[in-house]
């Protein structure tokens, strides 16, 4: 099976997930509790830790002093080597878990998460976990911290990029089949790890996009929202959850019974390890909630933290002649410390660790292989979202002399945010990837390959009047101009918020000076999160969001640019206008008692309506800016093709149905016809919207329901279904009711207009 249809196939894999803990055997379990039953109470804590310990030494004194879990010290051998020290060189002989950031690949790096949600398809997702997870644990890795699932609405967050996007259901889904990729089935199999959900929880909902601060939020949009894609893991089977830095409603997630035991631990049914986010637990002195160290360790573990980051417990090799961080006096804490030391012990015998601590050195993955290249090849050829194009791409055979500039024309900063510096960087840059491609739809032609001049090297966060001087001057002789404009990796990420989402470094200089000169033009955008591009986005004659798509990044671009691949992303989170709306411009907002909006349409600005005030009182006191349009620039599910498509007999199955047959797991099919009007074959992403016309809480505009990848020829068209179940149709209320369908009549609707005609599915009660 070729990459591309592995990856189309992995839709359809059966994972039939269970949690590590449900894969242990009566005999594992008793072993559990023998080893338990001889640990001291310092062996205890040094089991409920990952410390930071940076040099191969270093962990070869921690593991000799009966550590629990430490970060990989860099290849197999040495894996090997602190594995040994653990199992051979202690009293308990009890491995350890060795924990690494692989958040979007290992050596072969896939696009980042945010892109990956570009691709609506579970599938690149789980080729993505499938891939990292075999490289790293040929190196010896164990333990990943990966995938977040934090739903983000606000790109003025850096780490917008390790998510998916604004939306709780596809959240949900893609974090799932990333922990079905990295775990399978069993985590005793070959080449698996541990997977982490994080950040458990609201951390992607900081005030004003600022990375660690403040969550206030109510209970009905902790559970609707934020919770949905954690409990999507839960059902999948995840090994481990990771406290997030911030406060929610004033109080420390890491010092939060409520969220992580009452919601996570009793209330989804988490059977696995919690482990703090680095130093979260020390970090509760400066919160102002812990008076010390020791204090904000008992607060964490009482909250349920099981798995300190940050080594505090008890590290005996940093504090040999020190007492633990804690006493054992307390029986509560005692038994506290026994269940985080049963499910550490659950993970490594669920890995097989006991058995089989070590791997092959000779068989460590050092390098991308032809097989993981063209996975994540295959990957990243469906995340670029095409966002606008009047015909410019793809380049047309006629455009003999073509001009492409900008900074992101000759680097290779292609991989994005949390990249190891191991990981293999492309090994061309765009200016390289596209004359190759070039070359190679002109020799199938039997035509001369164009001229593609390339006027690269731009600082991104600086071009200059001189570099802008000489690109307009090359435009002027061009047929068509490619400007590939570059927000760089180390803007994206952790601690890299954003209050200015423009572009960096005055590079939309370069698009007005283009523009000025007459030649056609398109922009290539290499970004890490949605933009603000209300300053140029009307000029060029096409935009193509291509993100940080990883180690094969140029190749695809350029293929996309010469329509070799026809591109298929629909946005996961919305481009806003002006961080001034953020983070309001999410898809699924609730309208307002005054919404801004005529017959479904909405109103123009009323900026133009003179100091003698507005035409119609109705419409201008409405929930709105004064100075932008409605909404956002492009919402969410935007993206265009090269070719075109359109729904046909969309219907029901059924057009009521009534709450207690949705109680007893009836669902809805919602089938239709992807019919492909254009000329050329495509990929359509299929999406499906419901609406609550009446209920007891404002509903949200429109909600996603599911989403579906389809492939149809020229001519042809494509059956698609959907169920609808009870999740698709219900409401959270924080009145002690939780989730419930209200009866009254839903809103069905396909694909991202939203004011296209919907089917109407009643509830009765």
């Amino acid at each position: 099976m070729n990459a591309a249809a592995a990856v189309n196939s992995a839709d359809h894999a059966d994972t039939s997930p269970k949690s590590p803990a449900a894969q242990l055997t009566d005999a594992q379990r008793e072993r559990i509790e023998s080893i338990l039953a001889s640990l001291t109470w310092e062996e205890k804590l040094a089991q409920a830790q990952v410390t930071f310990k940076m040099t191969t030494e270093e962990c070869l004194e921690a593991a000799r002093a009966g550590i629990g879990a430490l970060f990989w010290p860099g290849n197999a051998a040495d894996a090997n080597a602190i594995q040994r020290a653990a199992v051979e060189e202690t009293p308990h002989g009890i491995p350890l878990l060795i924990g690494l950031d692989v958040i979007h690949g290992q050596r072969t790096i896939f696009p980042t998460p945010l892109a990956m949600g570009a691709s609506f398809s579970t599938a690149v997702a789980r080729s993505c976990a499938a891939v990292s997870a075999v490289e790293a644990r040929s190196g010896g890795v164990t333990w990943t911290y990966s995938p977040m699932v934090d739903v983000a609405r606000d790109p003025r967050w850096g780490r917008v990029a390790e998510g998916f996007g604004e939306d709780p259901l596809l959240t949900g889904e893609l974090g799932a089949a990333m922990v079905a990729g990295y775990q399978h089935k069993r985590l005793d199999e070959p080449g698996t790890m541990v997977a982490t959900a994080k950040h458990f929880i609201g951390y992607g909902a900081a005030e004003g996009g600022r990375d660690y601060n403040t969550v206030d939020m109510s209970d009905q949009r902790l559970h609707s929202v934020y919770l949905p894609p954690f409990a999507a893991c839960v059902d999948a089977g995840v090994g481990s959850v990771m406290a997030s830095f911030n406060t929610v409603n004033g109080r420390p997630v890491h010092a939060n019974r409520r969220l992580l035991t009452d919601l996570l631990k009793d209330e989804l049914g988490f059977t696995g390890a919690i482990v703090g986010d680095a130093s979260g637990v020390e970090n509760l002195i400066p919160h102002g909630v812990a008076a010390d160290l020791p204090d904000a360790a008992r607060m964490s573990l009482f909250a349920g933290l099981d798995i300190e980051m940050g080594g505090h417990l008890h590290d005996p090799a940093a504090r040999p002649d020190h007492p633990a961080l804690l006493d054992g006096d307390d029986p509560a804490l005692v038994a506290r410390v026994d269940d985080a030391v049963r499910r550490v012990l659950a993970l490594k015998l669920a890995l097989g660790l006991f058995d089989n601590p070590y791997v092959d050195p000779a068989a460590e993955i050092t390098a991308p292989t032809p097989q993981h290249l063209a996975a994540a090849r295959a990957a990243a050829e469906k995340c670029p979202v095409l966002l606008t194009n009047d015909g410019s791409l793809p380049i047309a055979p006629t455009a003999r002399r073509i001009l492409l500039a900008g900074p992101a024309a000759t680097h290779t900063d292609h991989l994005g945010a949390w990249v190891q510096h191991f990981a293999a960087p492309p090994t061309r840059s765009l200016a390289d990837a596209l004359a190759a491609a070039l070359e190679a739809r002109a020799a199938d032609a039997g035509t001369p390959a164009p001229e593609l001049t390339v006027l690269g090297g731009q600082d991104p966060l600086g071009v200059t009047g001189e570099e802008v001087d000489a690109v307009a001057a090359a435009a002027a002789d061009a047929d068509l101009v490619i400007l590939a404009l570059d927000e760089p990796s180390q803007l994206t990420g952790e601690a890299t918020s954003r209050a200015d989402l423009h572009l960096p470094g005055d590079q939309a200089a370069l698009v007005h000076a283009v523009a000025a000169t007459g030649t056609p033009l398109a922009v290539v955008l290499v970004a890490g999160r949605p933009l603000v591009v209300e300053d140029w986005i009307e000029e060029p004659g096409a935009v193509l969001a291509a993100w940080h798509l990883g180690t094969t990044g140029p190749e695809v671009i350029a293929d996309v640019l010469t329509g070799a691949v026809n591109p298929s992303g629909r946005l996961p989170i919305g481009f806003p206008r002006h961080s001034g709306q953020l983070p309001a411009t999410y898809d699924a907002h609730e309208n307002t008692g005054r919404p801004a909006t005529r017959g479904g349409e909405m109103i123009k600005p009323v900026f133009d309506m003179g100091l003698d005030g507005p035409a119609n009182l109705q419409e201008f006191f409405t929930s709105k800016y004064r100075d932008l349009p409605l909404g956002p620039r492009f919402h969410l599910g935007h993206g265009l093709s090269y070719t075109s498509f359109a729904y046909r007999d969309a219907a029901l199955s059924r057009a009521t149905i009534s709450r207690a047959e949705l109680d007893a797991g009836a669902t809805v099919e919602v089938t239709a016809a992807v019919a492909n009007t254009g000329e050329r074959d495509g990929e359509d992403v299929v999406l499906l919207f419901t609406r609550d016309v009446l209920a007891s809480l404002a509903p949200a505009v429109r909600r996603l329901a599911g989403f579906q990848r389809v492939t149809v020829p020229a001519g042809g068209s494509q059956a698609v279904s959907f169920r609808l179940d009870r999740s698709h149709l219900a409401l959270w209320d924080d009145d002690g009711e939780g989730w419930r369908v209200e009866p009254g009549d839903f809103e069905i609707r396909l694909g991202d207009d939203p004011d296209a005609e919907p089917l109407l599915l009643t509830v009765t009660d």
